[in-house]
């Protein structure tokens, strides 16, 4: 990494850090109860228009979850609900059994194990693929911390670790902006997987993804499965067949509430889906 961008980094850093209070020490979410998502009649209002209403939502701790439906019918407004970017009219949403993701900031909840990608990969173009996952490292964020820090051996395992999980192992010292559209889209979840995030929030990942890669972002999120918690938001009703297996959970929205939920084969013949979401 060269100095100068290094430098302008962690001046970025430093500032997003000034910015953003810290969680309290020693908050930490207890899932004893099996429970990583508690979602709980979320009402959001956008000038009269209801984009949530009564939204009611459990997902269990690692699982992973797929969420489909129409276009407005809610799923990036939870999405905004869950990581605090937006503050709904009524509702609780709990992260394990005792956050209360909605007294929290937006930092807040991405310190305590929330992560979220959107459909737009994010990646510092500039950069290699390993300087970008050795930023997003978990680790002391200050200015002087991230000019002067050595990785330790065992930061490096880990990034070597994620480059194999994420299909990027052979492009570590290639620059991001090089990378394919898919290959972007693998370096910002191994960024978050970075953060050791218990709850990943996963939208469209696949959009404008070949077959190929499709088929390794499937394999990639069913290795997660069970270490995290997933909750992927998608509309490639292929992708979703390979991701629940005929035997996971699938939720359909509609207009800010859960339409359906049950096995894919359940929702696919249920006659309300078909008529708002799938047709005939």
């Amino acid at each position: 990494m060269t100095p100068d961008l290094m430098e302008a980094g962690a001046r970025a850093l430093a500032e997003h850090e000034r910015k953003a209070p810290s969680v309290i020490a020693g908050a930490e979410p207890y899932f004893g109860q099996g429970v990583a998502l508690y979602v709980d009649g979320i009402t959001v209002s956008f000038d009269g228009f209801k984009a949530l209403n009564d939204l009611h939502l459990t997902i269990n701790v690692g699982e992973l979850r797929c969420i489909i439906g129409p276009n407005g019918a809610g799923k990036t407004t939870m999405m905004d609900c869950i990581t605090g970017k937006t503050r709904p009219d009524a509702g609780k949403v709990f992260f394990g059994s005792n956050i209360d993701l909605l007294r929290l900031k937006e930092p807040e909840i991405a310190q305590i194990g929330v992560g979220r990608k959107f459909q737009k990969p994010t990646v510092y173009e500039q950069l290699s693929v390993f300087e970008n996952l050795e930023l997003a490292l978990k680790a002391d964020r200050r200015a002087r911390a991230t000019l002067f820090s050595r990785l330790s051996g065992q930061q490096a395992d880990r990034i070597a670790e994620v480059l194999l999980l994420i299909h990027l192992k052979d492009e570590a010292q290639r620059t991001a902006g090089l990378l394919s559209h898919g290959q972007k889209q693998w370096l910002e979840i191994g960024m978050l997987l970075m953060q050791d995030p218990k709850l990943l929030l996963l939208d469209e990942p696949v959009a404008g993804m070949t077959d190929e890669e499709t088929e390794r972002t499937a394999e990639l999120f069913l290795s997660l499965e069970g270490q995290h918690s997933l909750v992927v938001v998608e509309h490639d009703m292929k992708f979703v067949d390979q991701l629940t297996e005929g035997r996971k959970t699938v939720t359909v929205l509609h207009e800010g509430s859960v339409l359906a939920e049950g096995l894919l084969s359940e929702v696919q013949a249920n006659e309300k889906v078909v008529e708002v979401y799938l047709g005939r």
